[in-house]
């Protein structure tokens, strides 16, 4: 064997096991493991750089997480047949382990570090992403890269009341919670899911559940660190300082920070001060100087005056950058219908954060298709959130869609996913769109506020509003201040963000991210309770411009009529080769789309125009052709056939019976000519039964017709009980048969 494979085995409380491998694969890795549940196996590896690149001060960590095709035997889509670049779901479970990995590099280590978590064997109804964490904390862990801690993230759903870890896809179904925990052996760092309007101590007992799984797994990979010699981590020098400067800075801008920011009204006005100051600063030195020390007097001006100030002002003075105290949220105003042609649109603006959100309605053939590894289908509900340079007032190109838009996308679109009225309840795609004009602070919220405006201005039955808050946190020497509604800036200096949404009655949607070590659950508690009456503000603030969706869609919006149909009837409704469905489609001018639902064993027949003509026309043909005929009802008809012993009429579109010679009328006919009928004859019928051999209709015409007076019934003739065979064979006019002629 050219290899020496070392393993840990996590065993669950349901019986279910994970593995973790090393030495096997990707060798030449600073760290790579296998992690494996079931069929599904996950490669991580990471590199880091020897040393940092010069100037760099923050943690270049770059996260990617990719599935393959081939690891549940499928080929890619498109014409390429390869992987290309990450989707959605890709990007957002990179965006969940980079989380949770941030935090805990040391602050002064700055070499590049580049985590790859690659999907290599899929088990169909087993979620990888809940795993993803794990495989790149371990890897880190089996490698010699400086991290203070390992990390693991589980999966907590709450199916039937009780809480499971790592649920299967089907099990999904019944859950009223589906959250992501990511934690160390002793602090929460990461939470972001969505829920069915549960309240903030169900969260909180999630979360606590969540984290007693994680700590095995920890302690998993610390041991296999050990048995590895990789629990002690490579040496480095990222950061030169320079305590004279340090001093000097701190010394000469603290107090002129602090005053600033005491008095600033605004964001841009408090950056400009700021920057005088530091300029002012500056200008003490010579150029010569400058080149050397510039670099040391921006670090120590951010880090030790204006995080400092900021977060002594609010700890020891309970007064925040803008002046307002810990709980109260930044002044509110909404407007809704501010767009003309949109089918539904809303302002909301909280303080210095905008988004103008729009609505747009659509059909079946709008709905976002998709085709993942593991999950295929369409999207009935999207939300896409951008976030242009302009909003934050910075001069800099827009160049395509971040991981950052996609990520506060998918928290809004959780939000109010809950809320949102889908399949029969909704013949409707609905698609919204926030784009956001200014932003200091939550911007993900305003979407989520503004989006529940807009769906109400276009007239969607949401099930109830919802709002959502940003909480921070300060926290530092035993003291801790919990921040509603918070700025950009207290995000940027403080130790935690924490969005709730939900409506009056739980919450519908969390993300949450920790920068400190030891937060306590009675923290936590406090920060959840204090959002819940933030929501509730604002919810209030919203409800003063609409309260509740309008009773009907805008008279440019298409309109949707949707008629269910049985199974069976798919078929005729589309007609061989689409010819059927096709041609209503022509003559209405509308257009018809159907699914099937086969578990209800029904279609689903959704009908489109702006055009109340059209929507009538196609929903006549759609009706005519699903229609079942009942004895006894009377139909106007059309002849389409004559034969020796009857007629042919259509009583329904593609729907005919036979008429036979005797039902014509009172008085008795020979022959079909007698009668006067003929193709293209339009005619009132009845219907009177059906064979009980072969289910064909039968018809008559003269049961509508006044009896004759003294009208006396004849005996049945033997030919009028052989219309079946008469059919088959060619009946003989009013001839009686060959063996009464004789």
């Amino acid at each position: 064997m050219l290899y020496k494979e070392t393993k840990k085995t996590i065993s669950m409380a349901d019986g279910r096991e994970i593995t973790i491998s090393t030495g096997k694969l990707a060798k030449q890795a600073d760290g790579a493991v296998v992690v494996q549940m079931g069929d599904t196996m996950l490669l991580a590896a990471v590199t880091a750089a020897k040393d940092a690149k010069e100037d760099v001060d923050f943690m270049p960590l770059s996260v990617d997480y990719k599935e393959k095709y081939a690891a549940a035997g499928r080929y890619p889509g498109g014409f390429l047949k390869r992987e290309a670049r990450p989707n959605d779901s890709e990007i957002l479970v990179a965006r969940l382990i980079d989380r949770a990995l941030r935090p805990l590099f040391p602050s002064d280590y700055h070499a590049e570090v580049f985590v790859n978590v690659t999907l290599i064997s899929a088990d169909n109804d087993i979620q990888p992403d809940a795993l993803a964490g794990l495989a790149a904390s371990a890897a880190i862990a089996v490698s010699d890269i400086p991290f203070e801690a390992p990390i693991s993230e589980v999966r907590v759903a709450r199916i039937g009341g009780e809480f499971v870890i790592n649920p299967t896809y089907s099990q999904m179904k019944e859950a009223d919670l589906d959250i992501i925990v990511g934690a160390t052996l002793d602090n929460i760092m990461m939470v972001e899911g969505e829920m069915k309007e549960v309240s903030e101590a169900d969260m909180l007992e999630a979360i606590r559940f969540a984290h007693e799984e994680i700590k095995k797994h920890c302690r998993a990979q610390l041991e296999m660190a050990r048995e590895l010699g990789k629990d002690v981590k490579r040496e480095y020098c990222h950061e030169k300082h320079d305590e004279e400067v340090r001093e000097a800075v701190v010394r000469e801008t603290y107090d002129k920070v602090y005053e600033a920011a005491r008095t600033a009204s605004s964001k841009h006005e408090r950056a400009d001060k700021f920057d005088a100051i530091e300029a002012e600063f500056m200008s003490r030195y010579s150029e010569e100087d400058l080149a050397e020390k510039a670099k040391f007097i921006k670090r120590y001006f951010h880090d030790d005056v204006l995080k400092k100030a900021m977060r002594n002002m609010i700890l020891d003075e309970g007064v925040r950058l803008d002046g307002r105290r810990t709980d109260e949220i930044r002044p509110i105003w909404c407007e809704v219908g501010y767009l003309p042609k949109a089918h539904g649109s809303a302002l909301f603006t909280r303080g210095e954060t905008q988004s103008l959100t729009t609505v747009t309605l659509g059909t079946k053939m709008d709905e976002k298709m998709i085709d993942e590894v593991l999950v295929q289908g369409s999207e009935q509900f999207v939300l896409h959130y951008n976030f242009p340079a302009f909003s934050t007032g910075d001069a800099r190109p827009n160049r395509g869609t971040s991981r950052r838009e996609i990520g506060h996308g998918n928290l809004a679109w959780r939000a109010l996913k809950p809320v949102v009225p889908l399949g029969q309840d909704n013949p409707y795609a609905v698609r919204i769109v926030s784009d956001i004009l200014e932003s200091n602070g939550s911007s993900s919220m305003a979407t989520v506020c503004a989006g529940t405006l807009a769906l109400m201005d276009c007239g969607v039955k949401i099930s109830k509003p919802v709002s959502g808050i940003a909480m921070g946190l300060i926290a530092d020497g035993g003291k801790y201040a919990v921040l509603s509604d918070i700025l950009g800036d207290e995000d940027h200096l403080g130790d935690m963000d924490f969005k709730v949404t939900g409506t009056r009655d739980g919450i519908t949607a969390t993300q949450m991210d920790i920068k400190v070590d030891g937060l306590s659950y009675e923290v936590l508690e406090k920060a959840l309770a204090q959002a819940r009456d933030a929501r509730l503000h604002i919810m209030d603030k919203m409800t003063e411009t609409i309260a509740e969706p309008r009773e009907d869609y805008r008279p440019f919006v298409p309109r949707i009529v949707q008629i269910i149909i049985p199974s069976e009837f798919i078929g005729a409704v589309i007609g061989p080769g689409g010819k059927i469905i096709q041609d209503i489609q022509k003559q209405s001018g509308a257009q018809l789309t159907i699914t099937e639902d086969t578990e209800k064993g029904i279609g689903i027949v959704d009908i489109f125009s702006n055009n109340a003509e059209a929507l009538e026309i196609a929903q006549s043909r759609v009706k005519a052709i699903v229609a079942v005929p009942e004895v006894g009802e009377v139909y106007t008809g059309k002849v389409r056939s004559i034969m020796p012993f009857g007629a042919f009429v259509e009583i329904m579109p593609g729907k005919d019976a036979l008429m036979h010679i005797s039902e014509i009328d009172w008085k008795r006919f020979d022959t079909m000519e007698e009668t006067g009928l003929k193709e293209g004859d339009i005619i009132e019928v009845k219907l009177i039964g059906a064979d009980p051999k072969t289910g064909k209709l039968k018809l008559s015409h003269k049961v509508l017709l006044p009896k004759p007076e003294g009208y006396v019934e004849e005996k049945p003739r033997e030919r009028e009980g052989r219309g079946e065979r008469g059919e088959r064979n060619g009946d003989r006019g009013g001839r009686p048969p060959r063996k009464d002629r004789r």
